[in-house]
Parts: C-alpha cells; structure tokens; sequence
C-alpha cells in the first residue's frame, strides 16, 4: 500500500483515428492505487477533424510545419470538451489537482528520436486554472526509446488483481500490447489493429468502419496476401517496437484487386495474424487476453482471436475496466507520476536505456 496521497486527475487524449476527445478522471496515488471515474468522448469540430486528417496524410507538413493555428484550434477543441465533461459530471476545478493533456499526435519517427503531438499545456492550465502536464512522450523518443505505448504501467496498475500472465490487447488503429506477469511488463505495438480496414471500407462503402465484423465476416482471406503481409521484417524484430498508423498502408495496395467483402477478410486476418505473432515476444503464453479499443466490438476479430490464441479472449469490461477510457484515465494517472518524478515508460515498454520520468508540468496562474 502506498503512503503517497491520492488525487484526483483528468485524463485527456484524441487517438491516431481522431474519432473524438476522451475525457476521463482517476483517483490515483500516481502508484498502485487507481480508481477510474466517468469518461466521456467529445467530437472534433467537422473541419478540424478534416484538417487534421489531411495533414497526418502529408508526414512532410506534420513534421517540418509550424502549424501554429491548427495547433491552437486542437487546444482549444480539448479545453471545451474538458469543461463540457467537468459540467456534465458536475466535477468542480476545485476537486481536480492535475490535468494530463496528451494532445494530437500528428507525426511519430522514434528512429530520428522526433514525436509531434499537437497542444499547448500552459493555454489548458491558464484557461481551465488547473496544474496541467503536457508532452509526455519526448523524453522518451529524446533518449532513444519508442514513446509507445505509453498505457503499460497504467494496465499494470489496472491489472494486480488478476491472475497472471495476463495480456491486455489495444485494438485502436494500430495494435498493441502489454504483457503483465507480476513485475515483468513487456509492451510493443503489435501491427494493424482497426486502420487497414477502416480505410478500406470507408474507400469502398463509404463507411467510417466495419461494423461489427461483418464485411470482413461475409468474406474469404486471401492466404497468400496475408501470408505475404506476414513477411514484413517487423513482425519478428524484437520487443519494444512501435508503428505509425501509416506504416502498412503502402504493403497492403494487394487487396485493391479483391471484393469488398473478401478485401476486407484478407485485412481483418492480417490483423489477427499479427497479434498471434505477439506471442514471439513474450516469455509465457498468457492465461487470458484483454481486449480494449474500438476493436473489441468487432466481433469477427474477437472470434478469430480465440480461435487462433485458444484461450478466453475477452473484452475488458468483463474485468470491471472501461475500455472507452482507459487511454484517457492513463494521461491523467501518468500526469501524477509525472509530478512524483516516477517512471512513465520502462525498457521493456520503449526501449529506453532506463526507466524513464517524463511530461512537463505547467502551474496554473
């Protein structure tokens, strides 16, 4: 039991897919003590969101730009949905010590040692008057580490309670994982999660994502093209690893020739595969998988899952855990461990040389 105190921290984060702002709150000690509160999700604003995504389409512009009006327009878009979440959940600034604002990632090279994350944290603590962290992820891609994923410790935290080995699966855009065996936590970004797919069928039926599987369900993998996806040299480098949400994109034109339906098996297996290939990097074979990230409620992904990884495979809200918001809780208890000056990432979850502190701290007036 910790003897730190525990306060209460809202957590804040837009995902790669940019579907919407996550706002969540954590009672935490910043240790091992957590205890989630209320999330919710706000949209971006139509054009922002449209502009974002453009940008993130053109890596050039999102490395070398100043993007100093959309880079105020994102903050601004995160302080209203902060104080829409406070109101709706009739929490007062009073009650809350620390906000962790993650921001927009719109470009992630760690081979050059560079992460971009779109968001002003001195406009959140001036305009909200509450004490906010802010770039959490640059000490770590700054000394050589990944600067994904950055939730392992957070899950640990989550996850002491249950039996171990246990494995907890973020299905977002791309894919990863934490593996938890007592103090062993191994983390590495795993492949394609939901990206590939969406991006298809959003090309091909105008859709923002398969629902439920069942594009994906009705048709047949082609065997060779995943097989061949399966080739890539990432998939056996070893852990820590992390992916941009790009990454694959251009290996996977293959399925342009195919239906709609069997284009979208031949991608949804390719995510499948590469989650099994997850188990190269871990010591033992978890007991049980985890499943968080909007990929949990396809049920095709969660069928396939079990049936390649033979164990239970479930979502995490059969453990109690919000999986809408955990990345959003994370932000918030990494917030307070960032004030403690405590590991945010490890060299089992990035690749640092040690374990790493990280964020930067701004008071509010």
């Amino acid at each position: 039991m910790s003897d730190r105190s525990i306060v209460k921290a809202i957590g804040v984060i837009s995902g790669t897919s940019m579907d919407g702002i996550d706002v969540s709150i954590v009672d935490t000690d910043g240790d091992t003590i957590v205890r989630p509160g209320p999330g919710r999700t706000f949209s971006y604003p139509e054009n922002l969101r449209k502009t974002l995504q453009a940008l993130i389409a053109e890596p050039a512009r999102a490395q070398s730009e100043p993007l100093e009006d959309l880079e105020q327009a994102v903050t601004e878009a995160h302080i209203a949905a902060i104080r829409r979440f406070m109101a709706e959940t009739g929490i007062s600034s009073a009650e809350v010590k620390l906000i962790g604002f993650h921001g927009q990632t719109v470009y992630h090279r760690p081979e050059v040692r560079f992460t971009r994350q779109l968001g002003l944290g001195p406009k959140v603590a001036e305009a909200l008057g509450i004490d906010t962290v802010y770039r959490f992820r640059h000490a770590d891609v700054a000394s050589g580490g990944e600067g994904a994923p950055f939730v392992p410790l957070y899950h640990r935290a989550l996850a002491s309670n249950l039996a171990q080995p246990v494995m907890i699966l973020n299905l977002g855009g791309v894919g990863n994982v934490t593996y938890i065996d007592g103090d062993v936590v191994i983390a590495f970004d795993t492949g394609p999660a939901s990206a590939l797919l969406d991006d298809f069928v959003l090309r091909r039926r105008g859709l923002s994502y398969d629902e439920n599987g069942q594009l994906a369900s009705s048709g047949t993998a082609d065997a060779t093209l995943v097989s061949a996806f399966m080739q890539n040299p990432f998939f056996d480098r070893p852990a820590p690893k992390s992916l941009d949400r790009q990454d694959f994109h251009a290996r996977a034109k293959g399925v342009e020739a195919l239906s709609d339906e069997n284009g979208a098996a031949t991608l949804a297996e390719f995510t499948i595969q590469s989650v099994v290939a997850a188990l190269r990097h871990v010591p033992r074979a978890p007991q049980r998988w985890l499943v968080t990230g909007g990929g949990r409620r396809n049920a095709h992904f969660m069928r396939r899952l079990h049936e390649e990884l033979g164990v239970a495979v479930d979502p995490v809200e059969s453990v109690g855990w919000d999986g809408d918001f955990i990345e959003a809780q994370a932000f918030g208890y990494l917030a307070v461990r960032s004030t403690l000056n405590l590991p945010l990432s490890l060299p089992t979850t990035t690749g640092v040389p040690h374990p790493m502190p990280g964020g930067e701290l701004h008071r509010a007036a």
